[in-house]
């Protein structure tokens, strides 16, 4: 069951259930992965709904890189999309070897660029901590996809982090 409150990570779709262990589901909760966490942030902060819990599954963040890499993995992207797309999600599912294939959509170049450009702001989140929401962030060791330990610090004054050894960007 794919919950209504729940943003998909780059070329990913209804996969919602690979966080199930962690998962809350309810109407009051919003969770994202990787770019979907940007999403769900920007959803819960926006919302003129009650949001009560804001759960971000190895959120997208980026702005550690500096702009060269994130051009050269537009240029890599748009010059051969199915060898990044490849690579990309060999490195999502580390250190599992799982099947995500019923879960895989195409992404987009322009969702790329949104993702690597992304900035999380102290000042939003700390708007978001205010109107009463409990952020969550999870984050794996092993991640190759993300420095889980600069995002770690990053979120540290904002979320509930939970640092969960030997798993990867998929948890």
């Amino acid at each position: 069951m794919t919950s209504k409150n729940f943003f998909s990570g780059f070329c990913f779709f209804n996969e919602s259930e690979l966080f199930n262990e962690y998962l809350i589901t309810n109407d009051f909760t919003i969770s994202g992965f990787s770019y979907g966490a940007i999403k769900a942030f920007e959803e819960a902060l926006n919302s003129k709904n009650r949001v009560d819990r804001l759960q971000l599954f190895s959120p997208a963040f980026f702005q550690n890189f500096d702009e060269k890499f994130k051009r050269a993995q537009l240029h890599y992207f748009k010059k051969d999309e199915n060898i990044y797309v490849e690579n990309f999600l060999k490195n999502v599912i580390y250190p599992k070897e799982i099947d995500i294939s019923k879960y895989f959509k195409v992404g987009t170049a322009q969702e790329l660029e949104e993702l690597l450009f992304y900035e999380w702001s102290e000042e939003k989140l700390q708007k978001l901590v205010d109107k009463g929401t409990i952020i969550e962030v999870y984050l794996g060791e092993k991640d190759k996809i993300i420095d889980s330990l600069k995002v770690k610090e990053f979120f540290k004054n904002f979320a509930t982090t939970y640092y969960i050894k030997n798993k990867g960007h998929l948890l």
